[in-house]
């Protein structure tokens, strides 16, 4: 078995020396429908919530070398085949951090427990932040909850119009050198 709590030690000092903030680590059946399974490393700017595509290929290179160093030395982490993958987090994020349920209060957000509060395990409604290790909600169903944050098997955002309009934008860099070429239509 594969212990995440240590790669998350190990990933975490590559993903600051870029600058980022770790968001989640964990490993997963793969999704190129191989059967085989994946490392999933995610992370963002501080600055902008999100990663472009040359800070996604930077954290890539640091923590597969990483991992390929410990390897030679002897200190295999995955026994088996996998393949590293580092991406954003996201509109739709997964809430993973305490900071997460604070700074996304006021959007919604699908809540998964385990085990069940009161009999109920799914919750979906409007994020209001933490109060201690609870985490506060309003349940379409249930009304006003605090949630145990102990207790969160899985978080994340609903992709809504509001979500997508409170999300800053991708850096822009480059855009105004896109061309576009006009294609010549053949006579008939």
């Amino acid at each position: 078995m594969v212990d995440v709590p240590r790669l998350v030690s190990l990933i975490e000092p590559e993903a600051r020396a870029l600058g980022l903030e770790l968001v989640r680590v964990r490993m997963m059946t793969s999704e190129a429908g191989d059967g085989g399974q994946a490392l999933q490393v995610m992370a963002e700017d501080p600055a902008t919530g999100q990663l472009v595509i040359d800070q996604c290929a930077a954290l890539s290179r640091r923590v597969s070398d990483m991992l390929d160093r410990l390897e030679e030395e002897g200190d295999v982490l995955i026994p088996d085949a996998y393949h590293l993958e580092v991406s954003s987090p996201g509109i739709d994020r997964p809430l993973t951090r305490p900071k997460d349920y604070r700074d996304w209060a006021g959007h919604e957000a699908k809540i998964v427990l385990d085990p069940s509060v009161e009999g109920q395990r799914n919750f979906r409604g409007v994020l209001r932040g933490l109060d201690g290790e609870g985490v506060l909600l309003t349940d379409r169903s249930a009304g006003d909850v605090t949630l145990p944050l102990a207790q969160v098997r899985s978080a994340k955002l609903v992709l809504t119009d509001e979500l997508i309009a409170a999300t800053r934008p991708i850096d822009p860099a480059g855009a105004d050198e896109i061309v576009e070429i006009e294609e010549e239509k053949a006579d008939d």
